[in-house]
């Protein structure tokens, strides 16, 4: 990212802000700090939001902060401000420099090692993460309004809707430490999506769709988001409830990526320090059916989830993360590898660009097949809740979606409770379809767990 590109938008430059950072270093050095950490960043943004065609809601964001982590040997100190004055730096360093004094010794304490941090050719990676969207209130109204209308055409028993929005986001920072990291960049993320509502009275059904892309030129366009979205409410109408039974579970790729994201929950340093995760001591263990695989490549051009190094400055690489089914590594900052006796692997932020596939997948396996797997039972295209236990790892949400019998759908499904334990539902996956979405960094394709509890009528 050059300078010049950070500019589009900003009222800083990164010039500036890598002064900001030098001086708050320096004034942390003065102080005595053994070790210190700053991070200044901008951020500038619009949102639209229409309903039935009408202008509901617009607002521009401007935020800027910088953050300062002091370190007085194993003792740590932070503060942070939105004033970037010489007056206000000197303020925000000795707030850091205060709490560090008067905080507790911790041993896990300190900024990462220096080999671990990203090297000036690492940092400077150009991962194609920026791209500002350069549209004014007036053309992101517009664009809802065709989402919108979009969705009202499609059919008559639309009825409603919860309106349509518009967002264009950007920002960009700038960080360093006292052992030599210095880096930063540019991002975006633009998004549009729709929320329209099918039928009336005690049958009216609710559904959405969105597209969200670091590229406008990326996103959907807007009659197909309004049309996708329409044609889901409407696949929802005349929902019913069914028996409780134990079944087969068909998970579309869209929800499939939170039981991924339970993984990354339950493998994380947090988690498994404090020992609240089923997954503690998982390392070389056969967690997941042996058939599956999650790979992470952080470089991934215009990925949601890439960076060249993470919220500590830590160096990202790609990993694999399961290989048929066995753990081999987890999600550590420095802190909480410190915390387990490890090193860190580039997580202090989250986890980056996750793929999980299956082995038995074949270039055929798309919805309608793994409609067909699943043979009879739930396909979930909604979860509600947040019914997971990450220590006992027990798993209950609130589902809507459809019942199949024949490998063919038969009705909408609502008010029914699936449920089950992670450490089975793991090992239980039968197979993952090729129909893949990107659900933030995770992505997944539609994904069968061969047996759950459902609590229905």
């Amino acid at each position: 990212m050059t300078s010049q590109r950070a500019e589009q938008g900003f009222a800083y430059r990164q010039e500036q802000f890598q002064q900001i950072v030098e001086d708050t270093l320096a004034l942390a050095r003065q102080l005595g700090a053994s070790d210190a950490g700053a991070e200044v960043s901008e951020g500038v943004g619009l949102s639209v939001s229409v309903r039935k065609g009408e202008l509901e809601n617009v607002e521009r964001n401007r935020d800027k902060s910088l953050g300062v982590s002091v370190y007085l040997g194993q003792r740590r100190g932070n503060a942070s401000t939105s004033d970037f004055s010489a007056a206000a730096l000197r303020q925000t360093v000795q707030a850091a420099y205060d709490i560090a004094r008067f905080t507790a010794e911790d041993p896990a304490a300190g900024l990462p090692e220096a080999e671990d941090l990203a090297r000036p050719e690492e940092a400077a990676r150009d991962l194609d993460l920026f791209h500002p969207w350069t549209i004014d209130a007036a053309a992101a109204a517009e664009l809802a309004r065709r989402c919108e209308d979009a969705a009202l055409r499609v059919d008559r028993r639309i009825t409603n809707s919860e309106g349509a929005g518009v967002s264009a986001q950007q920002a960009h920072f700038w960080a360093g430490n006292t052992r030599g990291f210095r880096g930063g960049y540019a991002s975006s993320r633009h998004y549009l999506s729709v929320s329209p509502i099918a039928g009336k009275g005690r049958d009216m059904q609710r559904d959405g769709w969105y597209t969200s892309m670091r590229d406008a030129y990326d996103l959907a366009a807007p009659e197909v988001v309004g049309r996708y979205a329409a044609e889901r409410a409407l696949a929802r109408l005349k929902s019913r409830r069914v028996a409780t039974a134990e079944m087969p579970v068909l998970f579309e790729s869209t929800v499939a990526a939170g039981l991924l994201g339970a993984f990354v929950q339950a493998t994380s340093g947090g988690s498994l320090y404090r020992k609240t995760s089923f997954l503690v001591d998982s390392l070389g263990q056969q967690v997941l059916a042996p058939h599956i695989d999650i790979v992470e490549d952080p470089h991934l051009p215009k990925g949601k989830g890439s960076a060249p190094f993470d919220d500590e400055g830590v160096r990202t690489q790609p990993r694999a993360i399961v290989q048929g089914g066995v753990v081999q590594g987890y999600f550590l900052s420095s802190y909480s590898a410190r915390k387990l006796g490890m090193r860190t692997t580039g997580h202090a932020g989250g986890s980056q660009n996750l793929a999980m596939t299956s082995r038995l997948t074949k270039p055929g396996d798309g919805l309608d097949a793994m409609i067909a797997k699943l043979g009879r039972g739930l396909f979930v295209t909604e979860l509600m809740g947040q019914g997971v236990n990450y220590v006992t790892g027990d798993y209950s949400r609130g589902a809507a979606g459809f019942w199949v019998e024949g490998g063919r759908i038969v009705h909408p499904v609502h008010e029914v409770t699936i449920a089950g334990n992670l450490r089975e539902m793991f090992k239980d996956i039968a197979a993952i379809g090729t129909d893949t979405y990107a659900q933030g960094s995770k992505t997944v394709g539609s994904l069968l767990v061969s047996r759950m509890k459902l609590a229905g009528s």
